[in-house]
Protein backbone atom coordinates (compact mmCIF):
# COMPACT_ATOMS: atom_id res chain seq x y z
CA UNK A 1 0.00 0.00 0.00
CA UNK A 2 1.41 3.23 -0.81
CA UNK A 3 -0.37 5.27 1.07
CA UNK A 4 -2.32 7.39 -1.62
CA UNK A 5 -6.11 7.44 -2.79
CA UNK A 6 -6.53 9.77 -5.71
CA UNK A 7 -10.06 9.45 -5.41
CA UNK A 8 -10.21 11.73 -2.13
CA UNK A 9 -9.89 15.17 -2.89
CA UNK A 10 -7.88 17.31 -0.75
CA UNK A 11 -10.00 19.56 0.47
CA UNK A 12 -12.60 16.45 1.32
CA UNK A 13 -9.84 15.21 3.46
CA UNK A 14 -9.21 18.78 5.31
CA UNK A 15 -12.48 18.85 5.88
CA UNK A 16 -13.22 15.70 7.81
CA UNK A 17 -10.00 15.85 9.93
CA UNK A 18 -10.78 19.53 10.90
CA UNK A 19 -14.34 17.87 12.01
CA UNK A 20 -13.05 14.85 13.87
CA UNK A 21 -9.85 17.73 15.63
CA UNK A 22 -12.81 19.88 16.84
CA UNK A 23 -15.16 17.14 18.03
CA UNK A 24 -12.10 14.70 19.26
CA UNK A 25 -13.24 15.01 23.04
CA UNK A 26 -13.29 12.01 25.54
CA UNK A 27 -9.72 10.79 25.59
CA UNK A 28 -8.12 7.83 23.41
CA UNK A 29 -11.50 5.50 23.76
CA UNK A 30 -13.46 8.71 22.71
CA UNK A 31 -11.27 9.86 19.93
CA UNK A 32 -10.88 6.32 18.59
CA UNK A 33 -14.63 5.76 18.29
CA UNK A 34 -14.73 8.88 16.34
CA UNK A 35 -12.16 8.54 13.69
CA UNK A 36 -14.06 4.64 13.49
CA UNK A 37 -17.44 6.24 12.84
CA UNK A 38 -16.67 9.19 9.96
CA UNK A 39 -13.32 7.23 8.52
CA UNK A 40 -15.08 3.85 8.80
CA UNK A 41 -18.40 3.56 9.19
CA UNK A 42 -19.81 6.54 7.08
CA UNK A 43 -16.91 6.90 4.43
CA UNK A 44 -15.93 3.70 4.35
CA UNK A 45 -12.47 4.97 3.79
CA UNK A 46 -10.28 2.57 5.58
CA UNK A 47 -11.69 -1.20 6.26
CA UNK A 48 -12.68 -2.66 9.45
CA UNK A 49 -9.35 -4.78 9.32
CA UNK A 50 -7.31 -1.90 8.27
CA UNK A 51 -8.02 0.35 10.90
CA UNK A 52 -7.55 -2.54 13.62
CA UNK A 53 -4.38 -3.35 12.07
CA UNK A 54 -3.52 0.16 12.70
CA UNK A 55 -4.95 0.70 16.30
CA UNK A 56 -2.96 -2.16 17.28
CA UNK A 57 0.42 -0.99 15.63
CA UNK A 58 -0.30 2.50 16.92
CA UNK A 59 -0.93 1.26 20.62
CA UNK A 60 2.77 -0.79 20.41
CA UNK A 61 4.47 3.06 19.75
CA UNK A 62 5.29 5.56 22.62
CA UNK A 63 3.13 8.93 22.50
CA UNK A 64 -0.99 9.34 21.89
CA UNK A 65 -2.27 6.68 19.84
CA UNK A 66 -5.12 8.39 18.83
CA UNK A 67 -3.47 11.27 16.91
CA UNK A 68 -0.57 8.54 15.45
CA UNK A 69 -3.76 6.56 14.05
CA UNK A 70 -5.43 9.59 12.45
CA UNK A 71 -1.82 10.36 11.05
CA UNK A 72 -1.60 6.64 10.14
CA UNK A 73 -4.99 6.80 8.15
CA UNK A 74 -4.49 10.16 6.39
CA UNK A 75 -1.33 8.49 5.07
CA UNK A 76 -3.03 5.64 3.79
CA UNK A 77 -5.33 8.11 1.82
CA UNK A 78 -3.47 10.63 0.98
CA UNK A 79 0.33 9.99 1.50
CA UNK A 80 2.73 12.21 3.44
CA UNK A 81 0.81 15.11 2.83
CA UNK A 82 -2.30 13.24 3.73
CA UNK A 83 -0.76 12.60 6.60
CA UNK A 84 0.41 15.50 7.75
CA UNK A 85 -2.83 17.53 7.53
CA UNK A 86 -4.61 14.43 9.78
CA UNK A 87 -2.01 14.69 12.18
CA UNK A 88 -1.80 18.26 12.80
CA UNK A 89 -6.00 18.60 12.75
CA UNK A 90 -6.46 16.34 15.52
CA UNK A 91 -3.98 18.29 17.38
CA UNK A 92 -4.25 22.44 16.39
CA UNK A 93 -7.88 22.78 16.97
CA UNK A 94 -7.47 21.33 20.84
CA UNK A 95 -3.85 23.13 21.35
CA UNK A 96 -5.33 26.54 20.11
CA UNK A 97 -7.80 25.95 22.81
CA UNK A 98 -5.41 25.22 25.74
CA UNK A 99 -2.89 28.22 24.86
CA UNK A 100 -6.31 30.63 25.38
CA UNK A 101 -7.57 28.50 28.50
CA UNK A 102 -3.91 28.36 29.86
CA UNK A 103 -3.66 32.37 29.32
CA UNK A 104 -6.67 32.84 31.16
CA UNK A 105 -5.54 30.43 34.21
CA UNK A 106 -2.15 32.22 34.18
CA UNK A 107 -4.35 35.87 34.41
CA UNK A 108 -7.00 35.07 36.59
CA UNK A 109 -6.54 31.84 37.99
CA UNK A 110 -9.32 28.97 37.65
CA UNK A 111 -12.45 29.53 34.94
CA UNK A 112 -15.15 28.40 36.92
CA UNK A 113 -17.55 28.65 33.74
CA UNK A 114 -15.27 26.62 31.72
CA UNK A 115 -15.65 23.90 33.82
CA UNK A 116 -19.26 24.31 34.15
CA UNK A 117 -19.38 24.23 30.23
CA UNK A 118 -17.55 20.80 29.99
CA UNK A 119 -19.88 19.22 32.72
CA UNK A 120 -22.23 18.62 29.75
CA UNK A 121 -19.49 17.60 27.22
CA UNK A 122 -18.18 14.86 29.66
CA UNK A 123 -21.18 14.02 30.18
CA UNK A 124 -21.75 12.90 26.12
CA UNK A 125 -18.29 11.68 26.15
CA UNK A 126 -18.85 9.26 28.44
CA UNK A 127 -22.14 7.60 26.25
CA UNK A 128 -19.60 8.15 22.74
CA UNK A 129 -16.75 6.12 24.91
CA UNK A 130 -19.44 3.55 25.41
CA UNK A 131 -20.58 2.84 22.29
CA UNK A 132 -17.30 3.09 21.24
CA UNK A 133 -16.60 -0.37 23.24
CA UNK A 134 -19.43 -1.88 22.19
CA UNK A 135 -18.45 -1.33 18.33
CA UNK A 136 -14.89 -2.03 18.59
CA UNK A 137 -15.90 -5.32 20.84
CA UNK A 138 -18.01 -6.75 18.63
CA UNK A 139 -15.56 -6.50 15.42
CA UNK A 140 -12.06 -7.20 17.91
CA UNK A 141 -13.36 -10.60 19.99
CA UNK A 142 -14.25 -12.76 17.41
CA UNK A 143 -13.13 -16.38 19.19
CA UNK A 144 -13.34 -17.42 22.86
CA UNK A 145 -9.24 -16.73 23.41
CA UNK A 146 -10.21 -12.58 22.18
CA UNK A 147 -12.58 -12.69 24.40
CA UNK A 148 -9.94 -14.24 27.66
CA UNK A 149 -7.46 -11.70 26.20
CA UNK A 150 -9.31 -8.71 26.90
CA UNK A 151 -10.39 -9.79 30.05
CA UNK A 152 -7.01 -10.53 30.96
CA UNK A 153 -5.87 -7.12 30.16
CA UNK A 154 -8.93 -5.28 31.91
CA UNK A 155 -7.96 -7.11 35.27
CA UNK A 156 -4.17 -6.56 34.90
CA UNK A 157 -5.02 -2.55 34.14
CA UNK A 158 -7.28 -1.76 35.89
CA UNK A 159 -6.63 -3.88 39.26
CA UNK A 160 -3.17 -4.67 39.30
CA UNK A 161 -2.04 -1.88 37.52
CA UNK A 162 0.21 -3.21 35.58
CA UNK A 163 2.58 -1.15 32.66
CA UNK A 164 0.70 -1.56 29.32
CA UNK A 165 3.72 -2.28 27.27
CA UNK A 166 3.58 -5.45 29.65
CA UNK A 167 0.46 -6.13 28.06
CA UNK A 168 0.78 -5.54 24.75
CA UNK A 169 4.13 -7.86 24.73
CA UNK A 170 2.34 -10.54 26.86
CA UNK A 171 -0.56 -10.30 23.90
CA UNK A 172 1.66 -10.39 21.23
CA UNK A 173 3.57 -13.31 22.69
CA UNK A 174 0.52 -15.35 22.90
CA UNK A 175 -1.01 -14.65 19.40
CA UNK A 176 2.15 -15.83 17.91
CA UNK A 177 2.64 -18.80 20.05
CA UNK A 178 -0.67 -19.84 19.00
CA UNK A 179 -1.12 -18.95 15.75
CA UNK A 180 -2.84 -21.75 13.06
CA UNK A 181 -0.89 -23.20 10.46
CA UNK A 182 -3.27 -21.76 7.82
CA UNK A 183 -1.91 -20.20 5.10
CA UNK A 184 -2.67 -16.81 3.82
CA UNK A 185 -3.19 -16.15 0.36
CA UNK A 186 0.03 -14.78 -0.95
CA UNK A 187 -0.23 -10.71 -1.56
CA UNK A 188 1.84 -8.61 -3.82
CA UNK A 189 3.37 -5.40 -1.93
CA UNK A 190 5.10 -2.27 -3.43
CA UNK A 191 8.92 -2.89 -2.81
CA UNK A 192 10.37 -0.63 0.43
CA UNK A 193 13.93 0.43 0.42
CA UNK A 194 15.41 0.66 3.41
CA UNK A 195 17.28 3.52 2.08
CA UNK A 196 13.80 4.75 1.90
CA UNK A 197 12.72 4.07 5.51
CA UNK A 198 16.73 5.37 7.04
CA UNK A 199 15.83 8.28 4.74
CA UNK A 200 12.75 8.98 6.39
CA UNK A 201 13.99 8.58 10.21
CA UNK A 202 16.61 11.32 9.73
CA UNK A 203 14.62 13.80 8.16
CA UNK A 204 12.56 13.41 11.28
CA UNK A 205 14.54 13.04 13.58
CA UNK A 206 16.38 16.58 12.05
CA UNK A 207 12.52 18.07 12.42
CA UNK A 208 12.06 17.15 16.07
CA UNK A 209 15.47 18.50 17.25
CA UNK A 210 17.07 20.51 15.36
CA UNK A 211 15.16 23.75 16.38
CA UNK A 212 16.06 22.62 20.16
CA UNK A 213 19.30 22.29 19.12
CA UNK A 214 19.11 26.14 17.60
CA UNK A 215 17.59 27.26 20.43
CA UNK A 216 20.37 25.52 22.73
CA UNK A 217 22.64 27.17 21.08
CA UNK A 218 21.15 30.88 21.41
CA UNK A 219 20.20 30.25 24.77
CA UNK A 220 21.43 27.32 26.14
CA UNK A 221 20.39 28.73 30.20
CA UNK A 222 16.96 29.39 29.01
CA UNK A 223 13.90 27.30 30.53
CA UNK A 224 12.82 26.86 27.25
CA UNK A 225 15.41 24.05 26.69
CA UNK A 226 14.83 22.65 30.01
CA UNK A 227 11.00 22.38 28.89
CA UNK A 228 12.10 20.73 25.45
CA UNK A 229 14.54 18.20 26.76
CA UNK A 230 12.08 17.11 29.37
CA UNK A 231 9.32 16.92 26.92
CA UNK A 232 11.47 15.13 24.68
CA UNK A 233 12.14 12.06 26.57
CA UNK A 234 8.65 12.20 27.64
CA UNK A 235 7.71 11.40 24.09
CA UNK A 236 9.97 8.14 23.73
CA UNK A 237 8.33 6.68 27.16
CA UNK A 238 5.09 7.40 26.88
CA UNK A 239 3.85 3.90 26.17
CA UNK A 240 0.07 3.01 26.67
CA UNK A 241 -0.96 6.62 25.48
CA UNK A 242 -1.56 9.47 27.94
CA UNK A 243 -2.74 7.70 30.82
CA UNK A 244 0.32 5.81 30.97
CA UNK A 245 2.65 8.59 31.98
CA UNK A 246 0.63 11.18 33.76
CA UNK A 247 1.60 10.10 37.11
CA UNK A 248 5.04 10.31 36.42
CA UNK A 249 4.69 13.47 34.44
CA UNK A 250 3.11 15.39 37.54
CA UNK A 251 5.16 13.70 40.20
CA UNK A 252 8.63 15.44 37.94
CA UNK A 253 6.99 18.64 37.11
CA UNK A 254 5.88 19.51 40.50
CA UNK A 255 8.44 18.00 42.57
CA UNK A 256 11.09 18.17 40.30
CA UNK A 257 10.95 21.15 38.61
CA UNK A 258 8.98 23.34 40.04
CA UNK A 259 7.38 24.24 37.00
CA UNK A 260 3.56 24.03 38.72
CA UNK A 261 2.31 23.25 41.83
CA UNK A 262 -0.15 20.00 42.43
CA UNK A 263 -3.17 22.59 42.07
CA UNK A 264 -2.13 23.55 39.30
CA UNK A 265 -1.30 20.07 37.31
CA UNK A 266 -4.64 19.24 38.79
CA UNK A 267 -6.40 22.03 36.78
CA UNK A 268 -4.18 21.36 33.67
CA UNK A 269 -5.18 17.69 33.30
CA UNK A 270 -8.91 19.35 33.85
CA UNK A 271 -8.43 21.33 31.58
CA UNK A 272 -7.04 18.52 28.55
CA UNK A 273 -9.69 16.02 29.96
CA UNK A 274 -12.24 18.84 28.99
CA UNK A 275 -11.26 20.02 25.79
CA UNK A 276 -11.01 18.65 21.74
CA UNK A 277 -7.63 16.41 21.33
CA UNK A 278 -5.66 14.15 22.67
CA UNK A 279 -4.99 14.44 26.75
CA UNK A 280 -1.55 14.52 26.24
CA UNK A 281 -1.47 18.47 25.55
CA UNK A 282 -1.58 19.17 29.15
CA UNK A 283 1.96 19.42 28.37
CA UNK A 284 1.23 22.58 26.48
CA UNK A 285 -0.04 23.83 29.26
CA UNK A 286 2.79 22.93 31.50
CA UNK A 287 5.00 24.37 28.78
CA UNK A 288 2.92 27.33 29.00
CA UNK A 289 3.11 27.94 32.93
CA UNK A 290 6.26 26.88 33.34
CA UNK A 291 7.81 29.61 30.71
CA UNK A 292 5.09 32.13 32.17
CA UNK A 293 6.18 32.34 35.64
CA UNK A 294 9.93 33.19 34.06
CA UNK A 295 9.08 35.74 31.81
CA UNK A 296 5.06 36.63 30.90
CA UNK A 297 3.11 35.31 28.26
CA UNK A 298 5.15 35.51 25.18
CA UNK A 299 7.82 33.59 27.02
CA UNK A 300 4.80 31.40 27.91
CA UNK A 301 3.61 31.10 24.24
CA UNK A 302 7.05 30.11 23.17
CA UNK A 303 7.12 27.69 25.99
CA UNK A 304 3.91 26.27 24.21
CA UNK A 305 5.23 25.94 21.15
CA UNK A 306 8.62 24.09 22.89
CA UNK A 307 5.88 21.67 24.03
CA UNK A 308 4.09 20.85 22.01
CA UNK A 309 6.92 20.72 18.96
CA UNK A 310 8.64 18.16 21.11
CA UNK A 311 5.99 15.94 21.85
CA UNK A 312 4.46 15.56 18.57
CA UNK A 313 7.08 15.85 16.13
CA UNK A 314 8.03 12.38 17.00
CA UNK A 315 4.87 11.02 16.60
CA UNK A 316 5.45 11.36 12.53
CA UNK A 317 8.59 9.93 12.56
CA UNK A 318 7.17 6.67 14.16
CA UNK A 319 4.02 6.68 11.28
CA UNK A 320 5.84 7.91 8.42
CA UNK A 321 8.59 5.11 8.87
CA UNK A 322 6.61 2.30 10.37
CA UNK A 323 3.50 3.03 8.10
CA UNK A 324 4.48 1.16 4.97
CA UNK A 325 5.06 -1.87 6.97
CA UNK A 326 1.63 -3.10 8.82
CA UNK A 327 0.26 -4.62 5.92
CA UNK A 328 2.80 -6.55 5.20
CA UNK A 329 3.19 -7.52 9.53
CA UNK A 330 -0.47 -8.34 9.14
CA UNK A 331 -0.11 -10.60 5.87
CA UNK A 332 1.98 -12.87 7.83
CA UNK A 333 0.01 -15.65 9.82
CA UNK A 334 1.85 -15.42 13.15
CA UNK A 335 2.13 -11.68 12.95
CA UNK A 336 -0.95 -11.25 12.22
CA UNK A 337 -2.09 -13.46 15.00
CA UNK A 338 -0.21 -11.00 17.53
CA UNK A 339 -1.80 -8.29 16.23
CA UNK A 340 -5.27 -9.89 16.07
CA UNK A 341 -4.40 -10.59 20.21
CA UNK A 342 -2.97 -6.95 20.98
CA UNK A 343 -6.00 -5.82 19.44
CA UNK A 344 -8.43 -8.32 21.70
CA UNK A 345 -6.08 -6.40 24.94
CA UNK A 346 -6.75 -2.65 23.65
CA UNK A 347 -10.24 -4.08 24.39
CA UNK A 348 -9.75 -4.52 27.86
CA UNK A 349 -7.95 -1.33 28.09
CA UNK A 350 -10.62 0.56 26.70
CA UNK A 351 -13.05 -0.77 29.16
CA UNK A 352 -10.38 0.54 31.68
CA UNK A 353 -10.53 3.80 30.45
CA UNK A 354 -14.13 3.73 29.92
CA UNK A 355 -14.78 3.02 33.61
CA UNK A 356 -11.74 5.30 34.58
CA UNK A 357 -13.83 8.24 32.77
CA UNK A 358 -16.67 7.63 33.61
CA UNK A 359 -15.99 7.22 37.71
CA UNK A 360 -14.88 10.85 37.45
CA UNK A 361 -17.22 12.44 35.75
CA UNK A 362 -20.08 11.30 37.29
CA UNK A 363 -18.53 11.63 41.02
CA UNK A 364 -16.61 14.42 42.39
CA UNK A 365 -14.66 12.09 44.47
CA UNK A 366 -13.11 9.29 43.64
CA UNK A 367 -10.32 7.57 45.55
CA UNK A 368 -7.64 5.70 44.67
CA UNK A 369 -6.70 2.40 47.09
CA UNK A 370 -3.91 0.61 46.86
CA UNK A 371 -2.30 -2.82 48.73
CA UNK A 372 0.41 -4.53 48.21
CA UNK A 373 -0.72 -5.70 44.95
CA UNK A 374 -4.13 -4.20 44.03
CA UNK A 375 -5.71 -0.80 43.00
CA UNK A 376 -9.21 -0.55 43.89
CA UNK A 377 -10.76 2.99 42.45
CA UNK A 378 -13.49 4.25 45.71
CA UNK A 379 -16.19 6.62 44.08
CA UNK A 380 -17.86 8.14 47.29
CA UNK A 381 -21.34 7.98 46.51
CA UNK A 382 -22.16 11.46 48.61
CA UNK A 383 -20.15 12.95 45.82
CA UNK A 384 -22.49 11.83 43.15
CA UNK A 385 -22.87 14.62 40.07
CA UNK A 386 -27.15 14.39 39.30
CA UNK A 387 -26.52 17.10 36.92
CA UNK A 388 -24.05 14.94 34.94
CA UNK A 389 -26.06 11.63 35.33
CA UNK A 390 -29.02 13.32 33.87
CA UNK A 391 -26.65 14.96 31.29
CA UNK A 392 -25.41 11.16 30.20
CA UNK A 393 -28.67 9.97 30.28
CA UNK A 394 -29.62 13.39 28.11
CA UNK A 395 -26.68 11.73 25.57
CA UNK A 396 -27.85 8.55 25.81
CA UNK A 397 -30.93 9.41 24.59
CA UNK A 398 -29.88 11.60 21.98
CA UNK A 399 -26.68 8.98 20.40
CA UNK A 400 -27.91 5.76 21.28
CA UNK A 401 -31.60 6.14 19.89
CA UNK A 402 -32.13 9.09 18.13
CA UNK A 403 -28.89 8.69 16.74
CA UNK A 404 -28.35 12.94 16.41
CA UNK A 405 -25.20 13.82 15.05
CA UNK A 406 -21.74 14.72 17.40
CA UNK A 407 -21.65 17.69 16.87
CA UNK A 408 -25.05 18.62 18.02
CA UNK A 409 -25.24 16.20 20.75
CA UNK A 410 -22.00 17.70 22.02
CA UNK A 411 -23.51 21.48 21.75
CA UNK A 412 -26.56 20.41 23.20
CA UNK A 413 -25.00 19.09 26.49
CA UNK A 414 -22.40 21.87 26.25
CA UNK A 415 -25.55 24.44 27.36
CA UNK A 416 -27.32 21.97 29.26
CA UNK A 417 -24.15 21.79 31.74
CA UNK A 418 -23.54 25.56 31.50
CA UNK A 419 -27.47 26.54 32.27
CA UNK A 420 -27.76 23.61 35.08
CA UNK A 421 -24.70 26.09 36.84
CA UNK A 422 -26.80 28.92 36.78
CA UNK A 423 -29.76 26.98 38.34
CA UNK A 424 -27.89 24.89 40.85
Amino acid sequence: MNGHNPTIRMAELFRVYLRIGLLSFGGPAGQIALMHREIVEERGWLSEEDYLNALSFCMLLPGPEAMQLATYSGWRLRGVAGGLIAGLLFVIPGALLILALATLYASFGAVGWVDALFVGVKAAVVVIVIEALLKVSKRALKRRDHWGIAAVAFVAIFFFNLPFPLLVAAAAAFGFLTASKDVIAEQSFEPIRFRQTMGTVVLWLAIWWLPLAALALVAPNSVLVAIGLFFAKLAVVTFGGAYAVLAYMAQQVVEMHHWLDAGQMIDGLGLAETTPGPLILVTEFVGFLAAFGHGGFWLGVAGAIVALWMTFAPCFLWIFAGAPYISRLSSQPRLRNSLTAVTASVVGVILNLTLWFALHVLFADVTRMKTRWLVLWQPEMASINLVAVGLTGLAAVMLLWLHWGLGRVLLICALAGWGASILV
